[in-house]
């Protein structure tokens, strides 16, 4: 199963589904919702509010250095037809 794990800066081991659900969790507990963070754990499963708060916190300030530039876009390779006009 670890194939199928994703760990953001050391915060601890997520599997794909758990990075799905705390999407959709995310959804659906908004910032001003009581107990945003132990809802969110719930629906994640296996893990703790303060797991899921820290998660957040990593993924906020990893979107932060995208958006800011201090992360290059990767370079992807095209393949195919040229659809432009």
């Amino acid at each position: 199963m670890a194939s199928s794990s994703i760990s953001f800066h050391g915060s601890g081991s997520w599997t794909a589904k758990q990075n799905k659900d705390f999407e959709s969790a995310l959804a659906v507990y908004d910032k001003d919702t009581p107990d945003r963070w132990h809802n969110v754990a719930k629906a994640v499963g296996g893990k703790i509010a303060e797991e899921v708060k820290r998660h957040y916190e990593l993924l906020v300030n990893d979107v932060m250095k995208i958006e800011s530039g201090q992360v290059p876009f990767p370079k992807y390779r095209t393949t195919g037809k040229n659809t432009r006009g």
